[in-house]
């Protein structure tokens, strides 16, 4: 086999892997949401309604067919893009999730662009300054963000931002914003919420990779060839350190979409998330598997983008 085939070798068995992975977790949410205790037909018809009456309408929805039969359906379905009908509104699963996965993507993307450099450069230059007091500080700060709940870290933000100093509704609607002071009213309190939550785990896992990397001999060479210490890092030690780094980036971003339940709830903001929560105090089957796929397909394109990344910034691959 030729070495300069390796990487595309490696690239084609980790995308075999995630269509797998898929397949598998689209068959975990089906029957896991199919397990969920009462009847979908007697919660729609209400407690008044005859045996007949449910029956009939179990059989007008397909829920007397066997779950296996149900669950490729669904599965084709998903694969040519529909994501059927809502139980409770009566209309496609596509144009209830449209407009909330435009809002939680909005929401991940302003989260992104604050924590991803944030993270960035405290990692770095907590890495460069091992030991140091500020290293200290910046250690003991990312472990007591971490060891703090999002509902905490949520709480704490409406206390200060909209009870105490009263800058910022404790609210978030998501409404059009026109202006920068409107976007800062709508996005600044979840997006404080999950860059304290997303921001620790990057932080620590760069300086980590960071260290690892700079105790390397090639790195000890270019110091004794007198290589600055910014330089070190910077031309040196990072480059080598992007796939750890590109991995944590995309764990920590992957709660962007998957994991934001509870600052969405708090907030009141209409993303997927909040959707998903109201589907199912429904008991809104179709939109509960529609909206935890959509997690599950965002959290494991992140994780095969990043082993990507790590594979393809490997130099010993690339050569």
């Amino acid at each position: 086999m030729q070495a300069s085939l390796i990487p595309y070798i490696l690239v084609a068995r980790r995308l075999g892997i995630a269509l797998i992975t898929l397949i598998i977790v689209s068959f975990a949410v089906f029957f896991a949401t199919d397990l969920l205790p009462g009847d979908v037909a007697e919660i729609l018809m209400g407690q008044a309604a005859t045996p007949e009456a449910v029956a009939g309408l179990r059989e007008a929805m397909g829920l007397n067919q066997p779950a296996f039969l149900r669950f490729l359906g669904w599965l084709g379905g998903l694969f040519t893009g529909d994501l059927g009908t809502s139980y409770v509104n009566q209309m496609p699963v596509a144009d209830l999730i449209g407009g909330r996965l435009a809002n939680s993507l909005k929401l991940a993307g302003v989260t992104t662009a604050v924590s991803v450099p944030l993270a960035l450069f405290l990692g770095i230059t907590a890495a460069m300054w091992r030991g140091s007091a500020y290293d200290r500080m910046v250690t003991a700060l990312t472990i007591t963000v971490i060891s703090v709940p999002e509902f905490m870290v949520a709480t704490l933000a409406v206390l200060i931002f909209a009870v105490w100093l009263k800058w910022l509704p404790a609210l978030s609607f998501g409404a059009e914003v026109g202006t920068f002071w409107a976007l800062l009213k709508a996005y600044t309190m979840p997006v404080i919420t999950l860059t304290f939550v997303v921001s620790a785990q990057m932080i620590r896992m760069t300086r980590a990779a960071l260290i690892e990397t700079i105790d390397t001999p090639y790195v000890e060479m270019a110091r004794l060839k007198g290589a600055g210490r910014i330089r070190q890092v910077l031309r040196h030690a990072l480059p080598n350190a992007l796939g750890p780094i590109a991995n944590a980036m995309a764990l920590s971003l992957s709660y962007l979409v998957g994991g934001v339940i509870i600052v969405e709830t708090i907030f009141n903001y209409p993303g997927v998330a909040k959707l998903m929560v109201d589907a199912v105090a429904t008991r809104d089957l179709p939109l509960i598997q529609s909206c935890a796929m959509i997690f599950c397909v965002s959290y494991l394109t992140l994780i095969t983008l990043a082993d990507l990344v790590a594979i393809l910034s490997n130099p010993r691959l690339r050569r």
